[in-house]
């Protein structure tokens, strides 16, 4: 199929789901989140959130409905019809939006923060809102918060993980973008790029040798049953956010498109901050059913991973993310929902 043929079916898809939804909703502007997570994430709560507090301080004006579990299509295919103009938001990573706005990737790249916190900081910054607009002009997509920490990513493996040497040969499911590819290959894993729905049968019939994941997403997805080890290797801080059309987004008028961001941004650290209680609780239940949950020394694979910056062309950026985090000030301050 051409790639004018592929975007004609996708517009076509767009067109098609708007139509569906707009007539099950009486608010004047509808919207559907679609999330690949379980309704058991943090992140579905935050959304649950989100959901509530937009219907009511909008005045029924904006409605939200949301989809769990991949159940209208893939992350990609979801971000597509929200770039044809579709009333869909996803939530997604910057690897992916890295595609259209490179900056974005560096949020996946090994090492970038020591904690949520700094992570929380650089996503609020003045630097992350020229990176919002660089996505803005290159793909109609508006970011309305991205302040959803959805963990450490850990290697999940079938045997011990302490250093890049242990990795030789492993074949290691991940997200297929060039940060998180090349973050797999510097480790010493041999990346293999797959949707999250396809990473447990994989697993199963060994297509894969492990993964890596934060510890919700291994839970979630119950896939503490198919590999025997996870080692902390925390080489990412995942940060997501919601990313809506910008047709749908500047349709809204002023005092609603702010809402909208101020309520993401409140949601976003209602998830975070569960997500941050729930991690010995992770942990705890996949070691009672036999997993291997290792801390190790995180040195080896902070000096492995650190040619992935020179490699991707991020030096320079990665100067300007360590300038913001030098910033005092951020624009979005913590509020009553903030991460502690």
């Amino acid at each position: 199929m051409s790639r004018y043929l592929r975007f004609f079916f996708k517009c076509t898809v767009a067109y098609c789901l708007t139509l569906f939804f707009l007539p099950l909703a009486n608010a004047q502007w509808p919207l559907n989140v679609i999330t690949a997570l379980a309704k058991d994430d943090p992140l579905y709560k935050g959304l649950l959130h989100f959901q509530k507090e937009i219907a009511e301080r909008s005045n029924g004006q904006i409605s939200v409905r949301i989809f769990y579990g991949s159940q209208l299509g893939s992350d990609e295919d979801i971000l597509e019809q929200a770039r044809a103009g579709a009333n869909v938001a996803v939530v997604i990573d910057g690897g992916r939006l890295s595609f259209y706005a490179p900056p974005f990737g560096i949020l996946a790249a090994p090492y970038l923060v020591k904690d949520r916190h700094q992570a929380r900081a650089l996503v609020t910054s003045s630097l992350f809102n020229t990176w919002e607009q660089q996505l803005r002009d290159a793909a109609h997509l508006q970011v309305l918060s991205f302040n959803w920490w959805q963990g450490e990513r850990h290697v999940l493996a079938q045997k011990a993980v302490a250093t890049p040497s242990d990795l030789q040969g492993v074949r290691l499911r991940t997200i297929g973008a060039p940060v998180f590819i090349e973050t797999m290959r510097a480790m010493g894993a041999t990346p293999t790029p797959m949707s999250w729905a396809e990473v447990y049968p994989a697993l199963q019939q060994g297509v894969i040798d492990g993964g890596e994941a934060q510890h919700q997403g291994t839970y979630s997805s119950r896939l503490y049953e198919v590999v025997s080890h996870i080692s902390k290797t925390g080489h990412i801080h995942l940060m997501t956010g919601i990313v809506v059309s910008t047709q749908w987004f500047d349709a809204l008028p002023t005092p609603l498109r702010k809402l909208v961001r101020d309520v993401a941004v409140e949601a976003g650290d209602v998830a975070s901050n569960l997500t941050a209680q729930r991690q010995a609780g992770f942990e705890k239940k996949m070691r009672e059913h036999g997993t291997v949950i290792t801390d190790i020394d995180r040195t080896p694979f902070i000096q492995a991973t650190a040619a992935v910056y020179k490699k991707l062309g991020y030096e320079d950026l990665r100067e300007q993310v360590a300038n913001a985090l030098s910033q005092p000030v951020i624009q979005r301050e913590e509020g009553k929902h903030g991460i502690n």
